[in-house]
């Protein structure tokens, strides 16, 4: 059944975009000649209000309908808000010693909830420390990357031709480039390990990917009639994509600047293991499961830990992400999760 809202000023009845009117009752035999005072004061009295909603109201709605995607926002916020706020929430500096502790397990004496390392620092308050220098390397990631690769794929799919070609092939180009090769000959020439140094060459191989989305996405939305007719009202080429063009490409941006997040953790964590990413004492959760291999046998926590939040901050990252690709999606009717 259609149930009706009553308006909060007037006590006015609404109806929801799609209901079925039918279900008001009966229509009233109105006269062919004007309607009379009296009825037409009983329909302005009783009129009906239609609650429009845009697009982006829909894709929030069905984001928030996603329970794992929702749960995952939640539990992602929870561990981020740690590393943001790692001051407030480490017991211990990073860097602390404490040699009367060393080498001890998970116990909630002296709030040592990850157990110490060999030196004593306490590994809850470094695991805190190595998601803020993880989540930095990972934001700037996202942010450089997507700007690169959205500029280079708007440019390439609006204009086309020789544009098209030549932005094309230097993506093809960086893409044929061996990731992993390139990554250490870089962090090994431009040394430190400082985390910006770390984003800046991650982000150097993670736009290639976006740019061809953008650019499909582009030479689709560059024949739609409102393009045409933008063009024909004198408008200029950067005003046309952004203020019409980029604006229906924002879905797939999205999508995919959330995924990069959690690539850029897994990356970071990764040339970090192998000592060519953030270098101590700068506190890495890469670094720190690197620190914990020789002793893993007999200090499990020493690797436990840092590897089970990075495995977390992933999986939340892209079930957000799963999330975020239905909500955004307008052909989407149904949620699968």
């Amino acid at each position: 059944m259609t149930e009706f809202d009553r308006h909060s000023s007037g006590g006015i009845p609404t109806l929801d975009a799609g209901a079925d009117p039918a279900s008001l009752g009966p229509a009233t035999p109105m006269s062919s000649g004007s309607i009379q005072a009296d009825e037409f004061a009983l329909v302005h009295e009783h009129g009906l209000e239609l609650k429009a909603r845009s697009q982006w109201a829909y894709a929030r709605k069905r984001f928030f309908r996603h329970r794992l995607a929702m749960a995952s926002l939640i539990v992602l916020i929870v561990i981020l808000g740690a590393g943001v706020f790692a001051k407030q929430v480490a017991p211990y500096a990073y860097d602390q010693q404490d040699f009367a502790h060393s080498g001890q397990g998970p116990t909630l004496e002296g709030h040592h909830f990850f157990g110490t390392d060999v030196l004593g620092r306490d590994y809850f308050s470094r695991v805190v420390y190595g998601i803020q220098t993880s989540e930095r390397v990972a934001f700037l990631v996202a942010f450089l990357s997507t700007l690169i690769g959205t500029l280079i794929g708007a440019f390439a799919g609006y204009y086309g031709g020789a544009t098209d070609n030549l932005l094309m092939r230097l993506t093809d180009l960086v893409l044929t480039l061996p990731g992993l090769a390139v990554l250490l000959t870089a962090a090994a020439f431009m040394g430190n390990g400082k985390p910006t140094r770390v984003a800046f060459i991650l982000a150097f191989l993670f736009w290639t990917g976006l740019a061809r989305i953008v650019r499909g996405t582009f030479l689709s939305l560059r024949e739609k009639e409102y393009v045409e007719a933008a063009k024909a009202a004198g408008s200029g080429d950067v005003r046309i994509m952004l203020r019409h063009m980029l604006p229906n490409a924002i879905g797939p941006i999205v999508v995919n600047a959330t995924l990069i997040v959690g690539v850029a953790i897994l990356t970071e964590a990764a040339l970090s293991f192998l000592g060519f990413g953030v270098q101590p004492p700068t506190p890495a959760l890469g670094s720190l499961i690197n620190e914990g291999q020789n002793v893993s046998s007999t200090m499990w926590w020493l690797v436990t830990f840092p590897g089970l939040t990075i495995v977390l901050i992933v999986l939340c990252i892209n079930f957000i992400g799963d999330g975020l690709r239905d909500a955004l999606d307008p052909t989407q009717r149904r949620l699968r999760a």
